[in-house]
């Protein structure tokens, strides 16, 4: 896939959650989600703080080096929220969505030149291009769920989601090096029925290690925003159990995620 396509559906991702958070009532942008101590207003900001930061991590490598570093210095989750979102919290509704939209543009304008090839500096691993608008539309797509969760309406899903269910899967190692743990060789095959009614299949075919399912309970659990138990995914075998118990398509340090039973 070329990443004009990746750019297009990025774009695409954030407006549908512009179009979501829009029309909620000054109320609604205070009620608290499955994140700890995040409201939806605290959903944007972190995706206001890190559309600007992947400026400039695109545009100014050696000063995004120096926000990394300044990140990696706090020890505690109220801290990170104070850094990252503190500026934010001060703006109401309607000013914190300009902000959004405005850093939104700046990343849109960044990122248009970027070639398939590149390679960009991120919060761990540097990133080829491609993931890392994948990224991008992954954290958009996540922190969405968080929001609808906690406002109760359903969004129709796309089959956008085929990014994040493709950095989800190549993400397996990282779950586990991210915890310090060695990751299991034994390959996992991975057969998921996309929104449209495709099937998108990765990995090699075997017996003992299986997943299989909807792409949305899938990238619900890679971005834990589910628990296995909570979807109706089917997985068997070792490998494929203990990966989907910790995955985690995201950068930065092992957490469990906002746990949602929804039986």
């Amino acid at each position: 896939m070329y990443i004009s396509q990746i750019w297009d559906d990025l774009l695409q991702e954030q407006q549908a959650l512009d179009t979501i958070v829009a029309n909620l009532s000054d109320e609604q942008w205070q009620l608290p989600t499955a994140s700890p101590g995040w409201t939806v207003a605290d959903q944007i900001s972190h995706l206001s703080y890190f559309d600007a930061t992947a400026v400039i991590a695109i545009t100014d490598p050696e000063a995004f080096k120096v926000l990394v570093s300044e990140l990696s210095a706090l020890t505690n989750s109220s801290d990170l929220d104070d850094y990252s979102l503190k500026e934010y919290r001060g703006l109401d509704p309607s000013d914190l969505l300009s902000e959004w939209r405005s850093r939104r543009v700046a990343l849109a304008a960044a990122s248009g030149g970027l070639r398939d090839d590149d390679r960009v500096i991120w919060y761990g691993p540097s990133m080829g291009a491609k993931s890392f608008l994948t990224a991008r539309m992954m954290e958009v797509w996540a922190h969405g769920q968080d929001v609808v969760d906690t406002i109760g309406v359903q969004r129709n899903p796309t089959d956008r989601l085929r990014h994040i269910v493709k950095l989800g899967y190549i993400t397996r190692d990282w779950a586990y090096i991210n915890r310090g743990l060695v990751p299991l060789e034994d390959p996992v095959h991975v057969t998921l029925k996309s929104p449209s009614g495709e099937f998108w299949k990765f990995g090699t075919e075997n017996e003992d290690n299986q997943i299989d399912g909807s792409a949305l309970d899938f990238c619900l659990v890679v971005t834990q925003r589910r628990t296995v138990n909570d979807t109706d995914l089917r997985v068997s075998g070792e490998a494929a159990t203990s990966w989907l118990s910790i995955a985690q398509a995201f950068a930065g340090p092992p957490t469990t995620g906002p746990q949602i039973n929804t039986g």
